[in-house]
């Protein structure tokens, strides 16, 4: 019989039950608060980027100092009004860790407790249902070589095949496995999903994922012929992108890249640090 994450961890709570949690300043230390609010941050620039499906995808970061804790999005909330003080801690086992009224997706612990059972170099990981995302997911072929963007991110595109809506939990095994040392992960007909060391690192790699597969879907929609390249400019530009996003790169760890969009969520969208 199939494991499946406990249906606790979805319940949906009546709108007099939506009061946001404050902030318990005793018992949340500097490093997880830091993390909540970079976490926060990443859940409202999603939105910003229009990756978002409603309640149905989810961003998680590893509680720091702590090896089977992670910090996760609340059932109920959208995106765009995530807080540092809304998101649930939990452990690998599905419990709950901090007060809140809302719950944990149950497909959404299946597939990040996996990565941060089994994978300590991931602290980050993130999971979309993208308009381009989904489309390429679900063509054979899956990424192709045809753009630049897709070229400097391939080294570290992986495939898991779909096994149905993400709540049994032995998917954790295979899910894991498939991932392997890869960065980016395409859930075949269904979606795609990053990892990284740090939570701007997982971004980036979803952005430049997300704007590979929006470049491809693009221009087989033009109906033109497409212009595909010699194997020696593949495997250059592979390697390209390796040495740019690999450890000193200046792309490494989406350091600058975070920073900037920190400063645009601060114009544009303050009070995710709450």
């Amino acid at each position: 019989m199939k494991r499946r994450a406990s249906t606790t961890l979805a319940k949906h709570r009546p709108a007099s039950a939506r009061k946001r949690p404050l902030r318990a300043a005793r018992s949340i230390n500097a490093a997880e608060w830091q993390a909540r609010v970079e976490l926060a941050a990443a859940y409202r620039l999603t939105a910003m980027m229009g990756w978002t499906d409603m309640l149905g995808t989810h961003i998680s970061c590893r509680v720091p100092g702590t090896h089977d804790q992670f910090l996760i999005n609340p059932y109920g909330l959208l995106f765009e009004e995530m807080t540092a003080s809304d998101l649930i801690k939990c452990d690998v086992d599905g419990s709950k860790l901090s007060e809140s009224p809302y719950e944990v997706n149950s497909a959404g612990f299946t597939i990040h407790s996996a990565i941060h059972m089994n994978c300590p170099g991931a602290d980050a990981v993130m999971h979309c249902h993208t308009q381009y995302g989904v489309a390429v997911a679900s063509q054979k072929d899956g990424l192709l070589p045809l753009t630049q963007m897709a070229l400097t991110a391939l080294s570290q595109v992986r495939y898991h095949d779909f096994e149905g809506v993400a709540e049994d939990l032995d998917e954790r095994e295979r899910l894991v496995k498939d991932l392997g040392d890869g960065g980016m992960l395409i859930l075949r007909n269904h979606g795609t999903l990053t990892v990284g060391r740090s939570i701007g690192e997982m971004f980036a790699r979803m952005y430049r994922l997300e704007r590979a597969c929006k470049f491809q879907i693009t221009a087989m929609t033009g109906g033109a012929d497409l212009n595909r390249l010699p194997d020696e400019v593949v495997k250059h530009t592979v390697a390209q992108g390796q040495f740019i996003y690999g450890e000193g790169g200046r792309g490494a760890g989406g350091k600058l890249m975070w920073a900037a969009l920190m400063r645009k969520l601060d114009r544009e969208s303050p009070g995710y640090a709450a």
